[in-house]
């Protein structure tokens, strides 16, 4: 007689042979009763345009987009036309009291709104894929992955980076040695892009027809509206945005601090070209200091942005660039010195003639299928995607003790278990800031 194979047993090994993405059934994980992995998930988004426009792609091929929610109609007019069947809001308050048909939604809108949606959401049982950076300061990263651990929703954070291949290698390479004692760190952007290092604008322009202006502002303090900030230039203004920090470190950070077990900082120092009361400084240089992790020796992470760059390393070929057009690191160890690109990428011993006499180590962390797969197959019950908000929460704060150390101009002493900068209590309003009522978290 033939061996009979079950249908379950069939796809599954067909799948694997061909490569395939697949999502495991919730029901193989917690129980009966649950959704089958056939049956798309219901996808709302908060923030259709730019970015979100992105991520709403990526995700409707795995979901149902049932409702938009952004607060300016001219942005978002490209979903919209997009996904017609859609329902369309503009306070994302509303449209998650009034659809009951959403399993997820994706927050994709300027870094002051990211904590107040992504909370209510998951208050709601929502799952949640949120951008880069989790939040505005750090108190909101906190309550973040307390109500995450709490409502046991699938959380990611888009630093998509994290599911690439690179940053797999680069933890492999640092475990087997390659690197030997990593004592010292060095990563840089290019960025800003756009202006920073000035001044609040005195005049006050009408606000457009297709943009509320008060639910743009959400929890931030009441301003007139002014073109500086939106769209696109609202990341250097320190109401709103986290800054160069706040846009490119937990891409360009993700690679060591996830192969190194960095965990929180207890020193961080500021170097930068001015003040940063309303708009952040034009250039900064941030110096972290992290304890002895395990067999780990203590080590200097130092952060470079506007134009400000580490010195190039002896070891690096004259023709050769350091990273990649919008940053890179260097992992500088007692045995080599480890180049990667922004996202992680590119991971290299330096010199050439190291990298060619390399033994590579083997690889022994799986693939990933990509950052918004990954969030799908844990809304579906699957293991946790890989920058769910207890890993990203981590790491969002040590990139947001950065900002907080331009914000306050001197040096944090940082108390993780209380969430204090020891002797400074002029930092708490940045730690923790007032949200306007109706937008508290």
């Amino acid at each position: 007689m033939k061996k009979t194979i079950r249908r379950r047993t069939f796809l599954g090994q067909t799948a694997a042979a061909a490569g395939l993405f697949t999502i495991v059934p919730r029901h193989a994980v917690a129980g009966s009763g649950e959704t089958p992995p056939s049956e798309k998930l219901n996808v709302a988004g908060i923030g259709a345009g730019g970015q979100a426009a992105h991520d709403l792609d990526k995700v409707s091929r795995y979901s149902n987009i049932v409702a938009l929610c952004d607060v300016d109609e001219k942005q978002a007019r490209e979903s919209f036309e997009r996904w017609p069947d859609a329902a369309k809001y503009k306070d994302y308050r509303v449209m998650l009291d009034k659809q009951k048909d959403i399993d997820a939604v994706v927050v994709a809108t300027p870094d002051h709104i990211h904590a107040p949606a992504a909370i209510a959401a998951m208050e709601l049982g929502k799952h949640v894929y949120v951008e880069k950076p989790m939040a505005h300061n750090i108190y909101e990263v906190r309550r973040m992955m307390e109500v995450a651990r709490r409502t046991k929703v699938a959380t990611q954070m888009g630093n998509q980076g994290h599911s690439f291949y690179g940053c797999r290698v680069l933890r492999t390479w640092i475990e087997a040695g390659v690197a030997g004692k990593v004592r010292e760190i060095h990563s840089w952007t290019n960025r800003p892009t756009w202006p920073q290092g000035i001044d609040r604008p005195a005049d006050t322009p009408p606000v457009p027809p297709t943009l509320d202006w008060n639910l743009w502002l959400g929890p931030a303090p009441e301003r007139p509206y002014h073109p500086a900030y939106v769209p696109r230039n609202w990341r250097g203004w320190c109401d709103f945005g986290t800054g160069a920090l706040g846009d490119m470190a937990c891409h360009i950070m993700d690679g060591p601090f996830w192969s190194l077990d960095l965990g929180f900082p207890t020193r961080v120092e500021a170097e930068v070209s001015g003040p940063s009361i309303e708009s952040y400084p034009k250039w900064s240089i941030i110096r972290y200091e992290f304890p002895k992790r395990g067999k780990m020796p203590p080590l200097t992470y130092t952060w470079y942005d506007g134009g400000k760059m580490p010195e190039r390393p002896d070891e690096l070929e004259e023709e050769r660039r350091m990273g990649d057009s919008d940053g890179g690191s260097l992992l500088i160890g007692d045995k080599a010195t480890i180049m990667t690109g922004t996202y992680g990428g590119g991971v290299r011993v330096i010199p050439e003639t190291k990298m060619k006499a390399l033994k590579r180590p083997k690889v022994k962390y799986p693939r990933s299928p990509g950052q918004h797969e990954e969030w799908i197959e844990a809304c579906k019950g699957g293991k946790p995607a890989g920058s769910n908000f207890e890993y990203a929460g981590q790491l969002t704060e040590m990139v947001l003790l950065g900002v907080l150390a331009l914000r306050t101009g001197g040096v944090i002493e940082w108390d993780a278990k209380n969430m204090k900068a020891t002797g400074l209590p002029e930092a708490d309003p940045f730690i923790r800031r007032e949200h306007r009522e109706g937008w508290r978290v």
